[in-house]
Protein backbone atom coordinates (compact mmCIF):
# COMPACT_ATOMS: atom_id res chain seq x y z
CA UNK A 1 0.00 0.00 0.00
CA UNK A 2 2.75 2.63 0.78
CA UNK A 3 3.96 2.34 -3.34
CA UNK A 4 2.79 4.97 -4.77
CA UNK A 5 4.04 4.32 -8.44
CA UNK A 6 5.13 6.57 -11.01
CA UNK A 7 3.47 9.90 -9.54
CA UNK A 8 6.92 9.05 -7.57
CA UNK A 9 8.49 10.84 -11.03
CA UNK A 10 8.85 14.58 -10.91
CA UNK A 11 6.27 16.46 -13.38
CA UNK A 12 8.79 16.45 -16.66
CA UNK A 13 9.87 13.26 -16.42
CA UNK A 14 5.63 12.37 -15.76
CA UNK A 15 4.83 13.87 -18.50
CA UNK A 16 7.45 12.51 -20.64
CA UNK A 17 6.47 9.30 -19.36
CA UNK A 18 3.15 9.43 -20.30
CA UNK A 19 3.93 10.44 -23.32
CA UNK A 20 5.62 7.51 -24.78
CA UNK A 21 3.14 4.99 -23.23
CA UNK A 22 0.73 7.10 -25.69
CA UNK A 23 3.07 7.11 -28.49
CA UNK A 24 3.49 3.32 -28.51
CA UNK A 25 -0.09 2.47 -27.88
CA UNK A 26 -1.03 4.37 -30.56
CA UNK A 27 1.18 3.01 -33.19
CA UNK A 28 0.12 -0.58 -31.92
CA UNK A 29 -3.77 0.44 -32.10
CA UNK A 30 -3.56 2.67 -35.27
CA UNK A 31 -2.09 -0.94 -36.60
CA UNK A 32 -3.16 -2.97 -39.32
CA UNK A 33 -2.22 -5.11 -42.48
CA UNK A 34 -3.71 -6.29 -45.72
CA UNK A 35 -4.48 -9.88 -46.91
CA UNK A 36 -1.95 -11.15 -49.27
CA UNK A 37 -4.38 -12.56 -51.94
CA UNK A 38 -7.10 -9.87 -51.51
CA UNK A 39 -5.16 -6.41 -51.51
CA UNK A 40 -8.98 -5.10 -51.00
CA UNK A 41 -9.32 -6.83 -47.75
CA UNK A 42 -7.30 -4.70 -45.34
CA UNK A 43 -7.83 -3.12 -41.63
CA UNK A 44 -6.77 -6.15 -40.56
CA UNK A 45 -6.30 -6.37 -36.26
CA UNK A 46 -5.69 -8.87 -33.91
CA UNK A 47 -9.12 -8.68 -32.88
CA UNK A 48 -11.04 -7.35 -36.24
CA UNK A 49 -10.14 -10.44 -38.65
CA UNK A 50 -6.71 -11.16 -38.42
CA UNK A 51 -6.55 -13.73 -36.02
CA UNK A 52 -9.79 -15.23 -37.33
CA UNK A 53 -7.42 -15.22 -41.23
CA UNK A 54 -4.58 -16.64 -39.28
CA UNK A 55 -6.89 -20.37 -38.03
CA UNK A 56 -8.77 -20.48 -41.10
CA UNK A 57 -6.30 -19.95 -43.94
CA UNK A 58 -3.75 -23.03 -44.87
CA UNK A 59 -1.65 -21.26 -46.98
CA UNK A 60 1.43 -20.87 -45.95
CA UNK A 61 2.79 -18.11 -47.61
CA UNK A 62 -0.22 -16.07 -46.67
CA UNK A 63 0.15 -16.66 -43.30
CA UNK A 64 3.73 -15.81 -43.51
CA UNK A 65 2.82 -12.53 -45.24
CA UNK A 66 0.41 -11.28 -42.18
CA UNK A 67 2.89 -12.70 -39.05
CA UNK A 68 5.37 -10.55 -40.84
CA UNK A 69 3.50 -7.69 -41.83
CA UNK A 70 2.03 -7.20 -38.46
CA UNK A 71 5.19 -7.29 -37.20
CA UNK A 72 6.67 -4.64 -40.11
CA UNK A 73 3.61 -2.24 -38.84
CA UNK A 74 4.46 -2.09 -34.58
CA UNK A 75 8.15 -2.30 -34.79
CA UNK A 76 8.74 1.05 -34.68
CA UNK A 77 7.36 0.89 -31.01
CA UNK A 78 10.90 0.17 -30.37
CA UNK A 79 12.52 3.79 -30.88
CA UNK A 80 9.71 4.84 -27.55
CA UNK A 81 10.79 1.83 -25.31
CA UNK A 82 14.34 2.66 -25.22
CA UNK A 83 12.60 6.19 -23.86
CA UNK A 84 10.20 4.15 -21.35
CA UNK A 85 12.84 1.54 -19.83
CA UNK A 86 14.43 4.98 -18.63
CA UNK A 87 11.71 6.13 -17.41
CA UNK A 88 10.37 3.08 -15.62
CA UNK A 89 13.40 2.69 -13.85
CA UNK A 90 13.60 5.55 -12.84
CA UNK A 91 10.63 5.61 -10.92
CA UNK A 92 10.73 2.60 -9.08
CA UNK A 93 14.58 3.47 -8.13
CA UNK A 94 12.61 6.86 -6.83
CA UNK A 95 11.07 3.94 -4.70
CA UNK A 96 13.71 1.74 -3.21
CA UNK A 97 13.63 -0.64 -5.63
CA UNK A 98 16.29 -2.05 -7.99
CA UNK A 99 14.55 -1.65 -11.58
CA UNK A 100 10.77 -1.11 -12.52
CA UNK A 101 10.90 -5.44 -12.65
CA UNK A 102 10.68 -5.35 -8.91
CA UNK A 103 8.07 -3.10 -9.02
CA UNK A 104 5.94 -5.32 -11.14
CA UNK A 105 5.99 -7.96 -8.57
CA UNK A 106 5.58 -5.49 -5.37
CA UNK A 107 1.45 -6.59 -5.56
CA UNK A 108 2.18 -10.20 -5.21
CA UNK A 109 4.03 -9.33 -1.49
CA UNK A 110 7.29 -9.81 -0.09
CA UNK A 111 7.58 -13.93 -1.06
CA UNK A 112 9.44 -15.43 -3.99
CA UNK A 113 6.81 -15.20 -6.56
CA UNK A 114 9.26 -15.55 -9.20
CA UNK A 115 10.64 -18.76 -7.67
CA UNK A 116 6.39 -19.65 -7.87
CA UNK A 117 6.11 -18.67 -11.18
CA UNK A 118 9.26 -20.85 -12.58
CA UNK A 119 8.12 -23.37 -10.27
CA UNK A 120 4.55 -23.79 -11.90
CA UNK A 121 6.10 -23.74 -15.35
CA UNK A 122 8.31 -26.82 -14.84
CA UNK A 123 5.71 -28.70 -13.47
CA UNK A 124 3.49 -27.81 -16.38
CA UNK A 125 6.45 -28.77 -19.04
CA UNK A 126 5.79 -32.60 -19.03
CA UNK A 127 2.17 -31.72 -20.43
CA UNK A 128 3.24 -28.98 -22.66
CA UNK A 129 6.25 -30.80 -24.16
CA UNK A 130 3.86 -33.81 -25.38
CA UNK A 131 1.21 -31.46 -26.72
CA UNK A 132 4.13 -29.45 -28.76
CA UNK A 133 5.44 -33.38 -29.91
CA UNK A 134 1.41 -33.71 -31.18
CA UNK A 135 0.71 -30.52 -32.67
CA UNK A 136 4.39 -30.90 -34.72
CA UNK A 137 3.52 -33.79 -36.17
CA UNK A 138 0.12 -32.61 -37.22
CA UNK A 139 1.29 -29.40 -38.47
CA UNK A 140 4.08 -31.19 -40.89
CA UNK A 141 1.46 -34.07 -42.34
CA UNK A 142 -0.25 -30.83 -43.42
CA UNK A 143 2.76 -28.45 -44.60
CA UNK A 144 5.03 -30.80 -45.23
CA UNK A 145 8.64 -31.45 -43.72
CA UNK A 146 10.06 -28.82 -45.63
CA UNK A 147 8.13 -26.22 -43.47
CA UNK A 148 7.91 -28.22 -40.07
CA UNK A 149 11.36 -30.38 -39.38
CA UNK A 150 10.65 -33.61 -37.39
CA UNK A 151 12.35 -32.24 -34.29
CA UNK A 152 12.39 -28.39 -34.32
CA UNK A 153 10.35 -25.53 -33.23
CA UNK A 154 7.04 -24.86 -34.56
CA UNK A 155 6.96 -22.50 -37.21
CA UNK A 156 5.51 -19.28 -35.19
CA UNK A 157 2.81 -18.19 -38.49
CA UNK A 158 1.21 -21.67 -38.63
CA UNK A 159 -0.17 -21.85 -35.26
CA UNK A 160 -3.64 -20.28 -35.49
CA UNK A 161 -2.92 -17.03 -34.10
CA UNK A 162 -0.77 -13.87 -34.50
CA UNK A 163 1.19 -14.33 -31.34
CA UNK A 164 1.53 -17.69 -31.39
CA UNK A 165 0.06 -17.86 -27.51
CA UNK A 166 -3.32 -19.89 -27.83
CA UNK A 167 -3.54 -22.40 -30.81
CA UNK A 168 -6.79 -22.83 -32.04
CA UNK A 169 -6.83 -25.08 -35.39
CA UNK A 170 -9.98 -27.41 -35.63
CA UNK A 171 -8.11 -29.65 -38.02
CA UNK A 172 -5.69 -30.94 -35.41
CA UNK A 173 -8.12 -32.27 -32.71
CA UNK A 174 -8.11 -36.28 -32.79
CA UNK A 175 -11.35 -35.91 -33.96
CA UNK A 176 -11.85 -32.90 -35.87
CA UNK A 177 -15.06 -34.89 -37.11
CA UNK A 178 -16.43 -34.92 -33.64
CA UNK A 179 -16.68 -30.57 -32.68
CA UNK A 180 -16.69 -29.99 -28.92
CA UNK A 181 -20.02 -30.26 -26.90
CA UNK A 182 -22.62 -26.88 -27.71
CA UNK A 183 -25.39 -26.80 -26.03
CA UNK A 184 -26.31 -23.56 -27.47
CA UNK A 185 -29.40 -24.88 -30.26
CA UNK A 186 -30.63 -26.26 -27.29
CA UNK A 187 -30.84 -23.19 -25.11
CA UNK A 188 -32.30 -21.39 -28.48
CA UNK A 189 -35.10 -23.96 -28.85
CA UNK A 190 -35.85 -23.51 -24.92
CA UNK A 191 -36.31 -19.87 -25.35
CA UNK A 192 -33.65 -18.95 -22.85
CA UNK A 193 -33.08 -15.00 -23.02
CA UNK A 194 -29.82 -13.26 -22.09
CA UNK A 195 -31.59 -12.09 -19.02
CA UNK A 196 -32.86 -16.14 -18.81
CA UNK A 197 -28.45 -16.65 -18.76
CA UNK A 198 -28.13 -14.43 -15.84
CA UNK A 199 -31.29 -15.64 -13.57
CA UNK A 200 -29.44 -19.11 -14.14
CA UNK A 201 -25.98 -18.10 -12.97
CA UNK A 202 -27.37 -16.19 -10.14
CA UNK A 203 -29.40 -19.30 -8.99
CA UNK A 204 -26.35 -21.39 -9.38
CA UNK A 205 -24.74 -19.01 -6.33
CA UNK A 206 -27.94 -19.62 -4.44
CA UNK A 207 -27.49 -23.72 -5.03
CA UNK A 208 -24.20 -22.82 -3.13
CA UNK A 209 -26.24 -21.00 0.03
CA UNK A 210 -24.71 -17.96 -1.11
CA UNK A 211 -27.23 -14.53 -1.51
CA UNK A 212 -28.84 -13.44 -4.85
CA UNK A 213 -27.69 -10.24 -6.65
CA UNK A 214 -29.75 -7.51 -5.55
CA UNK A 215 -32.74 -6.43 -7.29
CA UNK A 216 -31.08 -2.71 -8.21
CA UNK A 217 -28.84 -5.44 -9.99
CA UNK A 218 -31.61 -6.11 -12.76
CA UNK A 219 -32.64 -2.53 -12.78
CA UNK A 220 -28.92 -0.85 -13.82
CA UNK A 221 -26.94 -3.78 -15.43
CA UNK A 222 -26.27 -4.01 -19.28
CA UNK A 223 -26.98 -7.90 -20.46
CA UNK A 224 -27.60 -7.45 -24.03
CA UNK A 225 -26.69 -4.88 -26.88
CA UNK A 226 -28.99 -1.87 -26.98
CA UNK A 227 -30.24 -1.15 -29.89
CA UNK A 228 -30.37 2.45 -29.81
CA UNK A 229 -26.77 2.98 -29.16
CA UNK A 230 -23.35 1.45 -29.78
CA UNK A 231 -21.54 0.22 -26.62
CA UNK A 232 -18.01 -1.34 -25.69
CA UNK A 233 -19.45 -5.19 -25.41
CA UNK A 234 -16.11 -6.58 -23.34
CA UNK A 235 -17.88 -8.65 -20.22
CA UNK A 236 -17.20 -6.75 -17.46
CA UNK A 237 -18.30 -6.56 -13.83
CA UNK A 238 -18.92 -3.37 -11.79
CA UNK A 239 -18.72 -2.23 -8.13
CA UNK A 240 -19.91 1.30 -7.05
CA UNK A 241 -18.30 0.64 -3.86
CA UNK A 242 -21.19 2.03 -2.14
CA UNK A 243 -22.11 -1.98 -0.74
CA UNK A 244 -25.19 -1.74 -3.27
CA UNK A 245 -25.04 -0.87 -6.66
CA UNK A 246 -22.85 -4.04 -8.33
CA UNK A 247 -23.85 -4.61 -11.96
CA UNK A 248 -22.72 -6.24 -15.21
CA UNK A 249 -22.38 -4.96 -18.60
CA UNK A 250 -21.87 -7.67 -21.28
CA UNK A 251 -23.52 -8.36 -24.26
CA UNK A 252 -24.86 -11.42 -24.05
CA UNK A 253 -25.93 -13.79 -26.86
CA UNK A 254 -27.62 -16.77 -26.79
CA UNK A 255 -24.81 -19.49 -26.75
CA UNK A 256 -22.97 -21.97 -24.71
CA UNK A 257 -19.94 -19.34 -24.56
CA UNK A 258 -21.94 -16.64 -23.19
CA UNK A 259 -23.81 -18.83 -20.73
CA UNK A 260 -20.14 -19.86 -19.31
CA UNK A 261 -19.23 -16.35 -19.10
CA UNK A 262 -22.44 -14.92 -17.10
CA UNK A 263 -21.26 -17.40 -14.19
CA UNK A 264 -18.02 -15.84 -14.96
CA UNK A 265 -19.51 -12.39 -14.40
CA UNK A 266 -21.98 -13.03 -11.66
CA UNK A 267 -18.64 -14.75 -9.71
CA UNK A 268 -16.96 -11.10 -9.70
CA UNK A 269 -19.96 -9.96 -8.59
CA UNK A 270 -20.18 -12.07 -5.08
CA UNK A 271 -16.51 -11.62 -5.25
CA UNK A 272 -17.16 -7.60 -4.62
CA UNK A 273 -20.29 -8.71 -2.09
CA UNK A 274 -18.34 -10.83 0.22
CA UNK A 275 -15.91 -8.39 0.99
CA UNK A 276 -17.90 -5.44 0.54
CA UNK A 277 -17.35 -4.92 4.72
CA UNK A 278 -13.65 -4.26 4.87
CA UNK A 279 -11.23 -0.96 4.31
CA UNK A 280 -11.50 0.46 0.67
CA UNK A 281 -7.97 -0.69 0.15
CA UNK A 282 -8.88 -4.35 0.66
CA UNK A 283 -11.68 -4.43 -1.33
CA UNK A 284 -9.93 -6.28 -3.99
CA UNK A 285 -8.36 -9.89 -4.76
CA UNK A 286 -6.41 -11.87 -2.84
CA UNK A 287 -3.57 -10.88 -5.55
CA UNK A 288 -3.76 -9.37 -9.15
CA UNK A 289 -4.79 -12.94 -10.42
CA UNK A 290 -7.21 -13.96 -7.65
CA UNK A 291 -10.67 -12.29 -9.36
CA UNK A 292 -9.90 -13.87 -12.63
CA UNK A 293 -9.04 -17.38 -11.15
CA UNK A 294 -12.10 -17.76 -9.50
CA UNK A 295 -14.07 -16.85 -12.25
CA UNK A 296 -12.68 -19.19 -14.43
CA UNK A 297 -12.86 -21.88 -12.06
CA UNK A 298 -16.49 -21.22 -11.89
CA UNK A 299 -16.40 -21.51 -15.55
CA UNK A 300 -14.80 -24.55 -15.47
CA UNK A 301 -17.57 -26.31 -13.41
CA UNK A 302 -20.52 -25.17 -15.23
CA UNK A 303 -19.09 -26.19 -18.64
CA UNK A 304 -19.46 -29.82 -17.61
CA UNK A 305 -21.53 -32.02 -19.58
CA UNK A 306 -22.93 -33.25 -15.53
CA UNK A 307 -23.50 -29.25 -15.23
CA UNK A 308 -25.67 -28.96 -18.73
CA UNK A 309 -27.65 -32.35 -17.59
CA UNK A 310 -28.43 -30.80 -13.93
CA UNK A 311 -29.93 -27.77 -16.09
CA UNK A 312 -31.88 -29.95 -18.63
CA UNK A 313 -29.61 -29.05 -21.59
CA UNK A 314 -28.74 -32.72 -22.72
CA UNK A 315 -30.31 -35.57 -21.71
CA UNK A 316 -29.36 -38.09 -19.53
CA UNK A 317 -27.49 -40.83 -21.42
CA UNK A 318 -26.17 -38.15 -23.77
CA UNK A 319 -23.06 -37.45 -21.96
CA UNK A 320 -19.68 -37.23 -24.51
CA UNK A 321 -18.19 -40.85 -24.53
CA UNK A 322 -14.64 -41.22 -24.01
CA UNK A 323 -13.00 -40.40 -27.71
CA UNK A 324 -15.32 -36.83 -27.32
CA UNK A 325 -13.90 -36.05 -23.92
CA UNK A 326 -10.37 -36.17 -25.34
CA UNK A 327 -11.50 -33.85 -28.13
CA UNK A 328 -13.38 -31.23 -25.68
CA UNK A 329 -10.17 -31.60 -23.29
CA UNK A 330 -7.84 -30.78 -26.50
CA UNK A 331 -9.81 -28.40 -27.65
CA UNK A 332 -8.87 -26.46 -24.48
CA UNK A 333 -6.10 -27.27 -24.00
CA UNK A 334 -4.34 -25.66 -27.41
CA UNK A 335 -6.07 -22.37 -26.02
CA UNK A 336 -4.47 -22.79 -21.99
CA UNK A 337 -1.33 -24.51 -22.37
CA UNK A 338 0.80 -22.73 -25.07
CA UNK A 339 -0.25 -19.50 -23.06
CA UNK A 340 1.62 -20.94 -20.09
CA UNK A 341 5.03 -20.57 -21.61
CA UNK A 342 3.97 -17.37 -23.55
CA UNK A 343 3.38 -15.68 -20.23
CA UNK A 344 6.51 -16.82 -19.27
CA UNK A 345 8.76 -15.66 -21.72
CA UNK A 346 6.84 -12.00 -21.67
CA UNK A 347 7.89 -11.94 -17.85
CA UNK A 348 11.33 -13.07 -18.26
CA UNK A 349 11.92 -10.57 -21.29
CA UNK A 350 10.89 -7.78 -19.62
CA UNK A 351 12.90 -8.96 -16.21
CA UNK A 352 15.70 -8.59 -18.44
CA UNK A 353 15.19 -5.42 -20.07
CA UNK A 354 14.99 -3.45 -16.97
CA UNK A 355 17.78 -5.04 -15.07
CA UNK A 356 19.76 -4.72 -17.88
CA UNK A 357 20.88 -8.17 -18.18
CA UNK A 358 19.50 -7.65 -21.72
CA UNK A 359 21.38 -4.77 -23.43
CA UNK A 360 18.87 -3.10 -26.30
CA UNK A 361 21.25 -4.05 -29.21
CA UNK A 362 19.95 -7.77 -28.10
CA UNK A 363 16.30 -7.41 -27.44
CA UNK A 364 14.85 -8.65 -30.51
CA UNK A 365 17.17 -11.73 -30.44
CA UNK A 366 16.71 -12.29 -26.47
CA UNK A 367 13.17 -12.20 -27.38
CA UNK A 368 13.36 -14.97 -29.61
CA UNK A 369 15.50 -17.31 -27.63
CA UNK A 370 13.32 -17.06 -25.37
CA UNK A 371 10.64 -17.73 -27.52
CA UNK A 372 12.85 -21.09 -28.91
CA UNK A 373 13.68 -22.31 -25.75
CA UNK A 374 10.54 -22.11 -23.49
CA UNK A 375 7.90 -22.48 -26.32
CA UNK A 376 9.18 -24.34 -29.06
CA UNK A 377 8.39 -21.75 -31.45
CA UNK A 378 10.25 -20.48 -34.36
CA UNK A 379 9.83 -17.51 -36.82
CA UNK A 380 8.75 -17.82 -40.50
CA UNK A 381 11.92 -16.16 -41.10
CA UNK A 382 15.64 -14.78 -39.49
CA UNK A 383 14.69 -11.96 -37.57
CA UNK A 384 17.35 -9.46 -36.80
CA UNK A 385 17.76 -5.79 -34.27
CA UNK A 386 15.62 -4.07 -36.68
CA UNK A 387 12.30 -5.86 -36.34
CA UNK A 388 11.25 -5.71 -32.53
CA UNK A 389 8.90 -8.33 -32.33
CA UNK A 390 8.04 -8.12 -28.98
CA UNK A 391 5.98 -4.59 -29.74
CA UNK A 392 3.47 -6.82 -31.44
CA UNK A 393 1.64 -7.75 -28.34
CA UNK A 394 -0.57 -4.70 -26.96
CA UNK A 395 0.98 -6.11 -23.18
CA UNK A 396 4.44 -4.71 -23.96
CA UNK A 397 2.83 -1.77 -25.81
CA UNK A 398 0.92 -0.37 -22.52
CA UNK A 399 3.41 -1.60 -20.14
CA UNK A 400 0.23 -4.00 -18.81
CA UNK A 401 1.31 -7.42 -16.56
CA UNK A 402 1.21 -10.87 -18.22
CA UNK A 403 2.03 -12.37 -14.82
CA UNK A 404 -1.61 -11.82 -13.24
CA UNK A 405 -3.19 -14.24 -16.61
CA UNK A 406 -0.13 -16.85 -15.71
CA UNK A 407 -1.43 -16.72 -12.17
CA UNK A 408 -4.88 -16.64 -12.88
CA UNK A 409 -4.62 -19.56 -15.15
CA UNK A 410 -2.48 -21.84 -12.30
CA UNK A 411 -4.73 -20.37 -9.71
CA UNK A 412 -8.18 -21.58 -11.32
CA UNK A 413 -7.36 -25.33 -11.27
CA UNK A 414 -6.08 -24.97 -7.78
CA UNK A 415 -9.44 -23.23 -6.82
CA UNK A 416 -11.89 -25.67 -9.31
CA UNK A 417 -9.91 -28.83 -7.10
CA UNK A 418 -10.62 -27.31 -3.45
CA UNK A 419 -14.25 -26.79 -4.00
CA UNK A 420 -14.68 -29.98 -5.98
CA UNK A 421 -13.16 -31.76 -3.13
CA UNK A 422 -15.51 -29.84 -0.82
CA UNK A 423 -18.67 -30.95 -2.37
CA UNK A 424 -17.28 -34.54 -2.56
CA UNK A 425 -16.96 -34.32 -6.05
CA UNK A 426 -13.42 -35.20 -6.67
CA UNK A 427 -10.93 -37.13 -5.07
CA UNK A 428 -7.59 -37.59 -5.96
CA UNK A 429 -6.69 -41.48 -4.90
CA UNK A 430 -10.49 -42.25 -6.86
CA UNK A 431 -9.57 -43.54 -10.13
CA UNK A 432 -13.13 -43.61 -11.11
CA UNK A 433 -13.62 -40.18 -10.74
CA UNK A 434 -11.85 -37.31 -12.96
CA UNK A 435 -11.27 -33.38 -11.87
CA UNK A 436 -12.41 -32.56 -15.44
CA UNK A 437 -16.39 -33.84 -15.15
CA UNK A 438 -16.49 -32.31 -11.67
CA UNK A 439 -19.41 -30.02 -11.32
CA UNK A 440 -19.99 -28.13 -7.60
CA UNK A 441 -23.23 -26.64 -8.24
CA UNK A 442 -25.53 -27.44 -5.04
CA UNK A 443 -22.42 -28.36 -2.60
CA UNK A 444 -23.47 -25.72 0.47
CA UNK A 445 -19.98 -26.82 1.16
CA UNK A 446 -18.38 -25.79 -1.84
CA UNK A 447 -19.77 -22.49 -1.07
CA UNK A 448 -18.47 -22.46 2.42
CA UNK A 449 -15.30 -22.62 0.91
CA UNK A 450 -16.14 -20.00 -1.64
CA UNK A 451 -16.69 -17.32 0.57
CA UNK A 452 -13.85 -18.33 3.36
CA UNK A 453 -12.28 -17.01 0.24
CA UNK A 454 -14.16 -13.76 -0.88
CA UNK A 455 -14.38 -12.59 2.22
CA UNK A 456 -10.79 -11.97 3.02
CA UNK A 457 -10.82 -10.15 -0.01
CA UNK A 458 -6.87 -8.74 -0.14
CA UNK A 459 -6.88 -8.66 3.60
CA UNK A 460 -4.24 -11.65 3.92
CA UNK A 461 -1.15 -12.24 2.03
CA UNK A 462 -2.46 -13.96 -0.47
CA UNK A 463 -0.31 -17.46 0.38
CA UNK A 464 -2.64 -17.13 3.71
CA UNK A 465 -5.93 -16.95 1.72
CA UNK A 466 -4.60 -20.26 -0.74
CA UNK A 467 -3.78 -22.15 2.36
CA UNK A 468 -7.27 -20.80 3.91
CA UNK A 469 -8.90 -22.54 0.48
CA UNK A 470 -7.13 -25.97 0.38
CA UNK A 471 -7.35 -26.27 4.20
CA UNK A 472 -3.45 -25.88 4.83
CA UNK A 473 -2.21 -28.28 2.34
CA UNK A 474 -0.84 -25.52 -0.16
CA UNK A 475 0.22 -22.01 0.25
CA UNK A 476 1.79 -21.14 -3.20
CA UNK A 477 0.90 -21.75 -6.52
CA UNK A 478 0.75 -25.39 -7.70
CA UNK A 479 0.04 -26.26 -11.40
CA UNK A 480 -0.39 -30.23 -10.16
CA UNK A 481 -4.06 -29.21 -10.27
CA UNK A 482 -4.01 -28.57 -13.63
CA UNK A 483 -2.14 -31.59 -14.30
CA UNK A 484 -4.63 -33.62 -13.00
CA UNK A 485 -7.07 -31.98 -14.98
CA UNK A 486 -6.02 -32.60 -17.77
CA UNK A 487 -4.69 -36.27 -17.20
CA UNK A 488 -6.65 -38.09 -19.12
CA UNK A 489 -5.92 -35.77 -22.12
CA UNK A 490 -1.95 -36.31 -20.91
CA UNK A 491 -2.45 -40.22 -21.11
CA UNK A 492 -3.41 -40.28 -24.52
CA UNK A 493 -0.94 -37.65 -25.97
CA UNK A 494 2.10 -39.78 -24.55
CA UNK A 495 0.31 -43.15 -26.36
CA UNK A 496 -0.18 -41.35 -29.63
CA UNK A 497 3.20 -39.74 -29.48
CA UNK A 498 5.07 -43.41 -28.93
CA UNK A 499 2.81 -44.72 -31.46
CA UNK A 500 3.86 -42.55 -34.25
CA UNK A 501 7.70 -42.12 -33.04
CA UNK A 502 7.31 -38.76 -32.19
CA UNK A 503 10.04 -36.83 -30.71
CA UNK A 504 9.46 -35.12 -27.60
CA UNK A 505 10.95 -31.82 -27.37
CA UNK A 506 12.67 -29.89 -29.52
CA UNK A 507 15.86 -29.28 -31.21
CA UNK A 508 17.13 -25.76 -33.08
CA UNK A 509 17.14 -26.51 -36.44
CA UNK A 510 18.46 -23.22 -38.12
CA UNK A 511 18.94 -19.95 -37.61
CA UNK A 512 16.04 -17.25 -36.29
CA UNK A 513 17.52 -14.07 -34.87
CA UNK A 514 21.00 -12.38 -36.55
CA UNK A 515 22.73 -10.70 -33.21
CA UNK A 516 24.24 -7.48 -34.12
CA UNK A 517 27.18 -9.06 -32.86
CA UNK A 518 28.92 -12.17 -32.23
CA UNK A 519 26.30 -14.77 -31.52
CA UNK A 520 25.71 -15.79 -27.84
CA UNK A 521 25.86 -19.32 -29.12
CA UNK A 522 26.23 -20.90 -32.43
CA UNK A 523 22.83 -22.91 -33.19
CA UNK A 524 23.50 -25.79 -35.76
CA UNK A 525 21.02 -27.50 -37.96
CA UNK A 526 19.59 -31.07 -36.79
CA UNK A 527 21.33 -33.54 -38.96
Amino acid sequence: MSVIGLPELPSPSMTSYQRVLSDMTHIYSSASVCSRYRPFRCSLTPHAGLNKLMSASRNSEELSHLWGAWRDRTKTIRHSYRAFVTLANRAAQGLNFRHKGDLNYVEYGAGDVRKQLQGAWEQLQPLYHQLHAYVRRKLREEYGAHLVTERGPLPAHLLGDIWGQAWPLAYILPRPDLPPLDVTPEMVRQGITPRGIFEIADDFFVSLGLERAPPSFWQTSLLQEPKDRAVVCSASTWDFCDGEDFRVKQCTKVTQDDFVSAHHEMTHLQYFRQYQHLPYLHRKGANPGFHEAIGLAVGLSVATPRHFRRMGLIRAGEEPGYVSQINTLMHLALRQLPFMPFARVMDLWKDAVFNGTTPEKDWNCAWWDLRVSLQGIKPPDVRTEKDFDPGAKYQIAADTSYTRYFVAFVLQFQIYKALCMAAGEYDPGARNKNLHDCDFYLSPAAGNVLRSVMKLGASKPWEEVVSVLTEGRETRLNATAMREYYKPLEEWLTRDNLRHGEFVGWRPDGEYCLYKKSPHYTRCSEG
